[in-house]
């Protein structure tokens, strides 16, 4: 159930829907779409209400996550429902999905869908597209040939685009905007490098996958600025930090992400700009050629994303002592 969502998204902007399983994301789409009703609120669309309108008269492409085609018709069929020939073969050619031309839907496979499905949205040249997961079912090189093919089509015609995925690199390559719901509202409306770098609760940098999220207390170090950044102390979970940020004070969440955490065999003067935990190494996962490293610290641990060539340089492994320092500017506090 879907509760004050509100956000606008400009013309020939990509937007990404992110969130948990549950949040409301493919109904959103299908209430923008018309395709599900919803008991109040307005939807705009080219700066019209559209709220009452049919779906038909709302003029949107969407492509849902499973690909649902027409079972009565072939695949060059499906692409050209609501197009002409030429427009349907010029979209399948640009995403490859000419090459199954003359098949019977039931034959396909669910990525095999997924193009058919895409290339049928895009033959009839909708000037608002919504995607609900359309590459998930793709393998990675095509997902990503079709990915870039669509983003391509995208900039050509600007488009608007609404698109929901798990995906957060594909999330960080294609949004202007990224919406994060959470709990049937939204969480955070944000650019993705903003989302990622600055989440607006711990509930978001947990989602987004930031690998050091603590709860505690924030509290002013300096007088109030009136608004303009300070420099705050954080207390919790058994770690205290000094960030740099708004001076809203009171419970909060101080969010490092790993690679901003840097190791040292050696002990490091502590200064306002640099925190310095004395620690111990506790586990060392191997992520392709990133390895994760916890360190215990007090009474938590901190993770520090590092590259396995510093690993081995540094002789890293359980029980060795190390320092980890982060620099204030890179404590977030929300």
């Amino acid at each position: 159930m879907l509760a004050d969502v509100t956000f606008a998204l400009s013309r020939g902007q990509w937007g990404v829907v992110l969130g948990p399983a549950g949040a409301g994301k493919t109904t959103l789409l299908e209430i923008i779409a018309g395709v599900r009703r919803h008991s109040k609120g307005r939807i705009a669309l080219r700066g019209a209400d559209v709220t009452t309108r049919r779906p038909e008269a709302r003029r949107l492409g969407m492509v849902y996550q499973h690909g649902f085609l027409f079972p009565h018709l072939d695949v060059e069929g499906n692409i050209a429902y609501g197009s002409s020939a030429a427009a349907a073969c010029a979209a399948a050619e640009r995403i490859g999905a000419d090459a199954l031309f003359g098949r019977s839907v039931a034959t396909l496979s669910g990525g095999e869908r997924q193009l058919v499905a895409l290339a049928r949205a895009l033959a009839t040249s909708p000037d608002i597209l919504l995607l609900d997961e359309p590459f998930a079912a793709l393998d990675p090189r095509r997902r990503s040939l079709v990915r870039s093919e669509v983003a391509s089509i995208h900039r050509e015609r600007g488009t608007t685009v609404l698109h929901v995925t798990h995906d957060f690199v594909e999330a960080g390559l294609l949004g202007d905007l990224a919406i994060v719901l959470h709990g049937g509202g939204v969480a955070q409306v944000a650019t993705p490098d903003e989302l990622f770098r600055k989440p607006a609760s711990g509930i978001v940098a947990d989602f987004v996958g930031i690998e050091n999220v603590f709860r505690g207390m924030i509290e002013s170090r300096e007088g109030d600025t009136d608004g303009a950044e300070t420099t705050l102390r954080f207390t919790g979970e058994g770690i205290e930090l000094i960030g740099v940020g708004r001076p809203t004070c009171g419970p909060g969440h101080a969010v490092v992400r790993g690679e901003d955490v840097v190791l040292s065999l050696s002990p490091l003067d502590g200064s306002s700009p640099r925190n310095v935990l004395a620690g111990v190494v506790r586990e060392i996962a191997r992520d392709g050629v990133l390895s994760r490293v916890s360190v215990a610290t007090g009474g938590t641990s901190i993770t520090a994303v590092v590259t396995r060539r510093s690993v081995e340089e540094l002789g890293l492994r359980p029980d060795v002592a190390v320092t980890a320092s982060v620099k204030a500017t890179a404590v977030h506090l929300c």
